[in-house]
């Protein structure tokens, strides 16, 4: 997972040399579908997991953003793959809607190095990919496509290294998306990348100057009333007052314990320096509310308006 570039060139079909083509999709779409989800998913627990098994082949961590656009059947995924080097792929979504639910997304490549995004999207700077049309179901509340493996990768080579992260796959199933990526391909025929929605907690932080060998009676308090942490694997460094890094972090994130039985939300204080652990609290992934205290440092967050879905 680490070369990303080499497996492509290893994996992909000798014949398929022929690069997309920049024309417009021919697929006629039989209605409009409102763009299923947004947000921000994250496969840290997938990844925790694994290493905790000591699984022979693990997944990289993924981080995925779906982003509305004033379009309502257009969405851009922009994903990012944590690797040596790290690789980023940004793939404008159609949705296209039939009846009873069933329909596609059909990904699109940019035909400029910098396509316009936010208000300013323009589905006119981008490329249908439509041998990797993800065909299925795409009922707001039941998302489940797939592309043509053997026929999409007829595309991979005009596409570059970004095609590792082109989905070939996707199923929604509650907070989570289920992924088959193209660079999934590698650690076998059943290998997905499990990303779960992020939710953001924000609060405040108090750190005594003196760290952990404050006195009791000591009002040396630096404050941050502008934390925010995401749930799956967030970190934020916690500074003295004039911004300068303490040696302390905090992480948030949600894992499974005891063989899947036991979800939590965790709350951790980090030593940046050597790593380890120094102090954390457990709740139920559901808390609205998490905090702890260890005398020197205090912690309370609190979770935000979830974000539109």
């Amino acid at each position: 997972m680490k070369r990303i570039a080499l497996f492509l060139f290893l994996t992909l079909p000798l014949a398929a040399c022929q690069s997309p083509g920049a024309t417009r999709s021919s697929v006629a779409p039989p209605a409009v579908a409102a763009v299923p989800l947004a947000g921000q998913f994250d496969n840290h627990a997938q990844v925790w997991s694994a290493r905790e098994s000591a699984a022979a082949i693990a997944p990289a961590h993924v981080v995925v953003t779906v982003e509305p656009t004033p379009q309502a059947d257009w969405s851009l995924w922009r994903i990012r793959l944590d690797a040596t080097p790290a690789l980023e792929a940004t793939w404008a979504m159609h949705h296209v809607g039939g009846a009873n639910g069933a329909g596609l997304l059909l990904p699109h490549r940019a035909l400029l190095a910098n396509p316009a995004d936010g208000a300013a999207f323009d589905a006119r700077q981008w490329a249908p990919l439509e041998a990797c049309a993800l065909r299925g179901s795409v009922a707001a509340a039941d998302l489940r496509v797939a592309a043509d493996s053997p026929a999409c990768a007829a595309l991979v080579p005009g596409l570059g290294p970004a095609a590792a992260l082109l989905p070939l796959a996707v199923e929604r199933e509650g907070e989570w998306l289920r992924l088959r990526l193209y660079a999934d391909q590698a650690r076998g025929a059943d290998a997905r990348t499990d990303v779960r929605k992020v939710e953001v907690f924000g609060g405040w932080a108090a750190l005594n100057g003196a760290g952990p060998n404050a006195a009791a009676d000591s009002k040396d308090w630096h404050m941050d009333r502008a934390l925010r942490l995401g749930s799956e694997g967030g970190r934020v460094t916690l500074k003295w007052r004039d911004g300068k890094p303490s040696g302390y972090s905090l992480v948030m994130e949600r894992l499974t314990y005891r063989d899947g039985n036991v979800p939590v939300l965790k709350l951790s204080v980090i030593d940046d320096r050597s790593g380890s652990t120094l102090a954390y609290a457990w709740a139920n992934p559901e808390a609205s509310r998490i905090g702890l205290s260890l005398g020197w440092v205090q912690v309370g967050l609190e979770r935000e308006a979830a974000a539109a879905r």
